[in-house]
């Protein structure tokens, strides 16, 4: 049963399965065929090759066996899913609403609009919501029995020793260099004069709006200091309870009457009108003018002033680079996941090729555990920052070992763990549950048969 190690992470495609599917789609395949059955809930076969289908819409690659294997996952899935609601483990209905929301912001933003994905699944977006509310619980609900199933597995060092040492030596992957950088963000903050000016900008902007001497799109593209949505002539889908919007920024665009124009408003990236075009509940379209209050010399210095002293703190012993982070750092994330920057993986130790190219500047002068003076530089989202960066640590390139590459062995290691746990506990579960397939699907999935050991065919 070594699938179960590839399984830790529960995500059956069910949502964009029963919500987004394309209606042409859904008409090639055969959507009332029942696939298989868990207990009372069902699988039916339109899920799995939608899943599939979706997998390739999204530039995914499939393997051969893709339908055995998103069968396979659909059935454990379910079967994680009824336990969980037998232990009654707690999944609340905002916890669903929230994810909801944030798939289909998801989806928004890979179609251009709220437009093109109601286009494309045929139904609105409440619909969509309602269609895809169920699937999205069932997946919280096996999420969180499998976190109770693992959540006590532990690794010892002789266990990621004797994991390692099982690993043939021709198999051992080659790591190119690889390094562990943290940085201290400091944004300087415009005079107030500046701001004065700034917020008197955009009072004319909304004059000129509400006058009609300029329509919004137009002056958003010319003016507007948004790289997000310019383009798109300011315009964003906003739903009141996401977490990702500015919350002063989210309040306002709510309190704003339909087709009004606010006044000015300040938020953390600077000062916004905004424009409600529709609402519907906590769901809106509105359109804003985003305009940055441009720092001088002067600001950039006293913030390169105030990054080197902190520098000097932390070189003097006085506090940790962590906790200067936690403290000074106006980089958000910093507060929350540590002030390192992050790999796809969420891990800390991250290729050149992830880091800005002022950042890889910077490096042919750093040694491991040195902590640059204060520099100039420009994020993401092409706003002035200051920051130090400390170079924790660098790899040179070489095959997979103990010495260098402990934490990621042992995050194999215990990854293995706990699929052996998962896998244990289904095996023990598997007599409790009413599992039918469908012979079809069986016949050409012959790995499924360990699920239904004992148990009656259709």
């Amino acid at each position: 049963m070594r699938y179960m190690r590839k399984l830790l992470v529960v995500s059956f495609l069910l949502f964009t399965v029963t919500a987004i599917a394309q209606p042409q789609q859904a008409a090639k395949v055969v959507v009332d065929k029942i696939a298989g059955v868990v207990g009372d809930r069902i699988i039916l076969q339109s899920d799995i090759k939608n899943a599939i289908a979706d997998i390739i819409r999204q530039g995914g690659q499939v393997p051969e066996n893709a339908e055995c294997l998103v069968m396979e996952q659909a059935l454990i899935s379910k079967i994680l899913m009824l336990q969980a609601e037998k232990d009654s483990l707690p999944v609340t209905d905002d916890e669903v609403e929230a994810e909801l929301d944030q798939k289909i912001r998801y989806y928004i933003n890979q179609l251009g609009s709220q437009e093109a994905l109601e286009e494309m699944a045929g139904k609105s977006i409440y619909q969509i919501k309602d269609d895809a509310r169920e699937s999205v619980k069932e997946q919280k609900l096996a999420a969180a029995m499998q976190r109770k199933i693992v959540e006590g597995v532990r690794i010892t060092p002789n266990e990621v020793k004797n994991f390692f040492e099982r690993i043939p030596k021709d198999s051992l992957p080659f790591f190119e260099t690889e390094l562990e950088i943290c940085q201290i963000v400091v944004y300087p903050k415009a005079s107030r004069e500046v701001e004065e000016y700034t917020i008197n900008e955009m009072n004319n902007y909304k004059k000129q709006l509400e006058g009609k001497l300029v329509d919004f799109c137009t002056l958003a593209k010319n003016v507007s200091q948004d790289p997000g949505s310019k383009d798109r002539c300011g315009q964003y889908q906003v739903i009141r309870s996401e977490k990702t919007w500015d919350p002063v920024f989210l309040s306002t665009a709510f309190r704003t009457k339909e087709g009004q124009i606010s006044s000015p408003v300040k938020s953390k990236f600077g000062y916004h009108i905004i424009q409600m075009m529709s609402r519907n509940g906590d769901e809106a379209d509105i359109r804003h003018i985003l305009r940055i209050p441009p720092v001088t010399e002067t600001e950039v210095e006293q913030s390169i002033k105030k990054l080197d002293s902190i520098r000097s703190l932390i070189i003097g012993g006085s506090i940790s680079f962590n906790a200067a982070a936690t403290k000074y750092s106006d980089d958000e994330s910093a507060k929350f996941m540590g002030p390192c920057i992050t790999n796809r993986d969420g891990g800390t130790f991250v290729p050149i090729d992830l880091l800005d190219k002022e950042m890889v500047m910077m490096l042919d002068t750093l040694k491991p555990g040195d902590i640059s003076k204060a520099v100039p530089y420009t994020d993401e989202q092409q706003k002035g920052g200051v920051r130090i960066v400390y170079l924790k640590s660098k790899s040179q390139p070489h095959r997979m070992n103990l010495q260098d590459d402990y934490s990621k062995i042992s995050q194999m290691a215990l990854e293995e763990k706990k699929g052996k746990a998962m896998e244990k506990w289904l095996t023990s579960m598997l007599p409790a549950y009413f599992i039918n397939i469908d012979p079809d699907t069986e016949a050409e999935c012959p790995q499924l048969k360990k699920l239904t050991v004992g148990q009656k065919g259709f």
